[in-house]
């Protein structure tokens, strides 16, 4: 692999950089703090999105049909790692063009591009995510959200949890089931459900990860436009499949815990702890973490870019992309103590995405379960 980036990349990257110099404003920091489900973020995404479209830059990894510039995945990957670095200025909306997009793109009809597409690529739309349910969490297969065909519509029954962004999303990416009498993975389907539609309601769910991170979603004989249905009906399994193989390594996560911790070792710096050989040793541990995840995300972006299928290597670089925000997280708590809880310190802003890293997107312990049979061949027990 080749660790030097393109010129027209790299200078990409300064014309981020440039922008974002430009359009962040002087309290952008504080804002980036309270998470991007705050409601702070979710207005200011909008307008931000808003002028990176304007500059063609939003979704410019897309097809040019469908509101992109054909730009390669490398490109993608030098605004997100940026975005992501300062606390994701994007907001909710790096999930529209990392994986909703693509998947409507894939899976979408005529009628459900023409109306979605145009939207996600302008930073004119919110969305949110409709899979973990009380009696799932992380096992997708297990969802019991019915949706049963009634003539136009289909009208759905059931509850999501620790949905992230839905009370100021649009829509909701939701995961159902189709077919009352299938099991695991048969029978599902994906709906793109307006979130205003009679019958669904939101509440949050107090947390400690950032104002507005965690919701429960209820529908309650929520009637929902058959034309609204992705893809074919009962073969949603494989709209989800997809579209997590991009959501997987859409967020850069490792890019926002080098820079604490680039914060932190300034710290250890200014206090004298860099004569502790313990200090050195766990800030260049964290480093190499850091690299280790960076490098694992490049190589599923290089198969991307030659247009390989998936492989097992998207399962690899969410591990190491978690593990990272773990390790700086832990490191700050052990450099600073007490002063790391502080709200809105370094510390605290890291430890509190740390948080939900293991299980957002796929838990963890998931993820390795994959590794183990996809990519070292281990039988199950």
């Amino acid at each position: 692999m080749e660790f030097g980036w393109a010129d027209e990349d790299a200078r990409h990257r300064d014309e981020i950089l440039g922008f974002l110099d430009e359009v962040l404003p002087g309290d952008w920091e504080a804002i980036s703090k309270h998470g991007p489900g705050s409601d702070q973020q979710a207005a200011f995404s909008r307008t931000f999105c808003g002028e990176m479209a304007a500059r063609g830059w939003l979704t410019q990894h897309w097809p040019e049909a469908f509101g992109g510039r054909d730009a390669s995945p490398w490109r993608h990957a030098v605004v997100g790692e940026e975005m992501w670095a300062i606390g994701e200025p994007r907001g909710a909306q790096y999930m529209n063009v990392n994986w909703i997009g693509p998947a409507i793109m894939h899976f979408g009809s005529d009628a459900q591009k023409a109306e979605h597409l145009p939207r996600i690529s302008s930073g004119d739309v919110l969305w949110c995510q409709g899979f973990s349910e009380p009696e799932a969490g992380s096992d997708l297969a297990g969802l019991r959200t019915l949706a049963i065909r009634d003539g136009d519509d289909y009208v759905v029954n059931g509850t999501k949890i620790w949905t992230s962004y839905v009370d100021n999303a649009d829509f909701i990416f939701l995961l159902v089931r189709t077919d009352p009498d299938s099991r695991r993975h048969k029978g599902v389907s994906v709906l793109l459900c307006p979130v205003d539609s009679p019958g669904v309601e939101v509440r949050e769910i107090p947390s400690v990860v950032g104002a507005r991170y965690f919701h429960e979603v209820f529908f309650s004989d929520a009637r929902v436009p058959a034309s609204c249905l992705l893809g074919p009906e009962g073969e949603g399994w494989n709209v989800v499949n997809y579209a997590l193989q991009y959501e997987r390594v859409g967020a850069a996560r490792y890019a926002r815990a080098a820079r604490t911790l680039d914060r932190l070792a300034e710290i250890a710096r200014e206090r004298g702890l860099l004569s502790d050989p313990t200090v050195v040793e766990r800030l260049a541990e964290a480093r190499g973490v850091c690299e280790a995840a960076r490098v694992l995300t490049y190589r599923v972006i290089d198969e991307r870019a030659k247009g390989l299928p998936p492989s097992p290597h998207t399962q690899l670089a969410r591990v190491a992309g978690t593990r990272s925000d773990t390790v700086v997280a832990n490191l700050a708590l052990d450099l600073l103590g007490a002063e790391a809880f502080e709200y809105g310190s370094y510390g605290d802003a890291n430890f509190r995405l740390a948080m939900t890293a293991g299980v957002a997107v796929g838990a963890t312990e998931v993820q390795l379960n994959l590794i183990a049979s996809r990519f070292l061949g281990l039988p199950k027990l």
